[in-house]
């Protein structure tokens, strides 16, 4: 206190001060030591608003923390496996190496460049395909760009032509037939090589007896005319000498596919006389199962008919006179034995070879068909509802109802008859020059008229599916494969041969 008796301003206030020494690594120090330093002494509420203040100020001066790292040059290399082969020299130019293309799949591109010490590789970039290409579709000449850091234009990949265009050229265009099935009754795999993955097929099949003409007939529904010569038909026909020595000219199944994807399949004749011949006069050795020649040789007619009534959308009976009974017979027991709509049932046809003038009379038609139609009444293939010779106006002047019962018959003439066409007969000295200029009468349309009008029947009929499955060319090939394998082992056919023995 002053001598006066009041406090000196400021002694219980701010300027009343305490002296401490700052406290170092050993405590608090003395105060009047040697380099100390004074603090003031703060009061407790002042501290607090200092310290509040000294918060407020850091947390707006504090700043992001940041992390330094080595530069890509400094860093130690990432640990390698010891079985790891040295990295490979880096390349001047780009390098493409093509994958090929599986099933589903687009190819497959990958590429490598070369790039500047101390910098990250760029990764390569490969287009993916449109995506409007089908399945299936392969370009001829892919391009695939490649992106690279400092190349200033993608450059297109180096690709051989031959790789892309391989697939999309068509299979070689077949010249003659070739073999299916051969002269011993085994199978042949040669026709795979000319079959593609596609579904839209349509199988023909023949059969017929000796004679009859039924490599002809498959040769001018394929890839034939009349006006060649019949030495290159795609089906060999029987030639002057072979008829001559009674023998037959198809052996065993023969096989011949167009450019539309049809296929037609060339027979043996059934019950044929000549092969029976064969095996008696050069004592071929028959199989095990079989101990009489005629036993062997009917047993192979009823094979290559069941065979043909399994694999083939449609089948041509021909016959060149009306009618043998023995075929119908064979017919009807190679088709019979289960509901009808269990088992697949192809289209028949008979087609009346060698027809003459009187065949075509309406009233001898018309016996025809009905007779037809009394025969395969039992039989639960499809041979009515399928061609007409009504509509296709072979016969204009008979009305579509004419037929009761229409079954699928057609008759084509003579094909020499179109060389008497041309010379036709005169009329005699005594009669008017004016019938002499008219040609004779025919009574039915031309030869290549007719087989024009086959054709166009026979290939715009149905194809029903031969399976459960849809099946392509090669599957075609391969499920007729096990066809003819089951054929030949069946049961019901071993039976029947024990029966005729």
């Amino acid at each position: 206190m002053s001598e006066s008796g009041h406090s000196q301003p400021g002694l219980y206030g701010i300027e009343r001060r305490r002296r401490w020494k700052e406290p170092g690594s050993g405590g608090p120090q003395n105060l009047s030591g040697p380099g100390g330093r004074e603090r003031d002494y703060i009061a407790p509420w002042e501290r607090e608003r200092r310290d509040a203040s000294e918060e407020t100020s850091t947390s707006v001066m504090q700043k992001t923390p940041i992390i330094l790292s080595k530069p890509p040059a400094e860093r130690p290399p990432p640990p390698t496996a010891p079985a790891a082969p040295p990295a490979p020299a880096p390349l001047e130019k780009p390098i493409v190496l093509m994958k090929p293309r599986e099933e589903g799949k687009g190819p497959v591109a990958v590429t490598g460049a070369s790039t500047p010490e101390g910098t990250a590789p760029p990764p390569p970039a490969a287009p993916a395909p449109p995506k409007g290409e089908k399945e299936g579709q392969r370009p001829t000449q892919p391009v695939y760009q490649i992106q690279n850091r400092g190349m200033g234009t993608a450059a297109p990949a180096a690709m051989d032509p031959v790789v892309g265009q391989a697939k999309l050229l068509p299979p070689e265009r077949m010249k003659h037939s070739i073999k299916l099935v051969d002269d011993q009754m085994n199978w042949c795999d040669s026709a795979i090589e000319y079959l593609l993955d596609q579904t839209d097929v349509l199988v023909v099949g023949v059969l017929g007896l000796q004679g009859t003409g039924k490599s002809m007939v498959m040769s001018l529904l394929s890839a034939n005319t009349p006006e060649e010569d019949q030495r290159t038909y795609v089906f060999r026909a029987q030639s002057a000498e072979m008829k001559e020595r009674g023998g037959n000219q198809t052996s065993g199944i023969d096989f011949f596919i167009t450019q539309e994807r049809i296929v037609f399949l060339d027979t043996q004749p059934i019950l044929s006389p000549s092969i029976l011949d064969h095996l008696i006069n050069n004592d071929r050795k028959l199989p095990p199962e079989y101990n009489l020649p005629h036993t062997y040789v009917e047993m192979q007619s009823l094979q290559i008919a069941a065979f043909l009534f399994t694999v083939c959308h449609v089948v041509i009976v021909v016959q060149d006179w009306f009618t043998d009974l023995s075929l119908y017979s064979h017919e009807s027991s190679s088709s019979s034995g289960s509901d009808e709509g269990t088992e697949y049932y192809p289209h028949l046809v008979f087609l009346q070879n060698k027809a003459r003038r009187e065949d075509f009379c309406p009233r001898k038609l018309r016996q025809m068909h009905l007779m037809i139609d009394q025969l395969m009444a039992h039989s639960h293939l499809r041979y009515k509802g399928t061609l007409s010779m009504l509509q296709c106006n072979v016969f204009p002047g008979l009305p579509p109802d004419f037929l009761d019962s229409e079954v699928n018959l057609f008759l084509v003439p003579f094909m020499d008859s179109e060389a008497e066409s041309e010379n036709p007969p005169r009329a005699g000295p005594g009669s008017s020059p004016l019938f002499s200029l008219l040609p004779g009468y025919r009574g039915h349309p031309s030869f290549q008229s007719l087989v024009s009008k086959l054709r166009s029947q026979v290939m715009s009929m149905a194809r029903p599916q031969l399976s459960h499955t849809i099946l392509t060319e090669k599957n075609w090939f391969h499920y007729a494969a096990r066809i003819w394998d089951g054929v030949r082992k069946s049961s019901a056919l071993a039976e029947y041969s024990r029966l005729l023995a």
